[in-house]
């Protein structure tokens, strides 16, 4: 009995010795597998980049490209894709997208790295950018040659570096244009007529200082809260580019009056996340850099184009439009000097004085 009891423990335990070298040797197996897998993933990603293979590059601007901005936008990315032969593809993000439907965060989403290149209005980005607020001083620059002269030259490269300053890295500046009113009623000659008048407004401090020192009510809201406020008649104008209001279909709510004043003038900055331009070879920064300078000479032109086709809409569908005489300008320019020195005291009175400079000599 006792031989059988010592046979059956040998056989449980050759059994166990076994299973245990069954076991060590499935381990070694699979831990080759696994070695395996990762030599052939480390592989595999040494040879995307060896082929230059690269993340999708977002680019963002506040508005589709339905508008002369967000058109400038998608030809950057375009030109991107084309001239990386495809190494590079960059995706557009209309409607600032990645700076949950804001502009005025487009600046921010940039330097943080939602966005890796942007195109921004010098208004949407002037409250992280404050010197950016010179191109929209009241009347600083009045017309096109004037905005031009701005855009261009010593001032741009100073506000290009105010950009590299807060953070992004600037690539090109260009012309946008200017923003309007539309109105219920008869566009205003005087300043006076526009106390106890709410606008809405851009959500941007120096647009509300301008039409608060006006006597005007200014508002900012959504789309849909300001179409609900001209059907009900508790909303009198918005302001806004040409393109935008003609986009806006405000006629349809009885708002049949514009008023080309051009008080606010706007840029448009292109630039770079500073981390993807940092993490980019020295021949894709180039690459980047010239698309973005190409699609910045395209956008005046595109502007131009977009407020001839604004105006002609409007007038077929029998809105007014009426451009704000010279003397006019003059007298709603001294109306609101008190928010010009505001606002230049916080840019910077030597910057205030080139931008000046520049405008000024572009009509001599």
């Amino acid at each position: 009995m006792a031989r059988f009891s010592a046979c059956a423990h040998l056989l449980v335990a050759l059994r166990f010795a076994a299973l245990r070298l069954v076991a060590v040797r499935f381990a070694a197996v699979q831990f080759a597998a696994l070695h395996l897998v990762a030599l052939l993933l480390v592989a595999a990603g040494a040879s995307a980049a060896e082929i230059g293979a690269s993340p999708v590059v977002k680019l963002s601007t506040a508005v589709g490209p339905a508008f002369a901005l967000g058109k400038a936008g998608e030809r950057w990315a375009k030109l991107v894709a084309e001239r990386s032969g495809g190494k590079l593809p960059a995706r557009f993000f209309p409607g600032a997208s990645l700076a949950h439907n804001d502009p005025a965060r487009e600046f921010i989403a940039l330097r943080e790295g939602a966005a890796d290149l942007a195109v921004g209005s010098t208004l949407a980005w002037s409250t992280q950018v404050v010197e950016l607020n010179v191109v929209s001083l009241p009347w600083i620059a009045p017309d096109a040659s004037a905005l031009a002269a701005i855009a261009e030259g010593p001032v741009a490269e100073r506000l290009l570096a105010a950009v590299e300053r807060a953070g992004a890295v600037p690539l090109a500046l260009s012309v946008l244009g200017h923003r309007e009113i539309s109105l219920f009623g008869a566009a205003p000659r005087s300043p006076a007529e526009f106390a106890g008048m709410k606008v809405r407004v851009a959500a941007t401090p120096l647009v509300t200082d301008l039409f608060t020192s006006l006597g005007a009510l200014p508002q900012a809201m959504a789309i849909a809260d300001a179409h609900a406020a001209f059907r009900a008649g508790t909303l009198d104008a918005q302001e806004g580019t040409l393109a935008t209001l003609a986009a806006a279909r405000l006629d349809t709510f009885g708002v049949k009056h514009v008023l080309l004043w051009d008080a606010v003038a706007e840029c448009a900055v292109f630039a770079a996340n500073k981390a993807a331009w940092n993490g980019w070879t020295d021949e894709t920064r180039s690459i980047v850099r010239e698309a973005a300078l190409q699609a910045a000479r395209e956008l005046p032109a595109l502007a131009q184009a977009e407020n001839a086709v604004a105006q002609a809409a409007l007038g077929v569908r029998g809105v007014t439009v009426m451009r704000l005489t010279a003397t006019g300008r003059a007298a709603f320019a001294a109306a609101t000097r008190g928010v010009y020195d505001k606002w230049a005291a916080v840019v910077g009175a030597d910057l205030v004085s080139a931008t000046e400079a520049a405008a000024k000599g572009a009509n001599r």
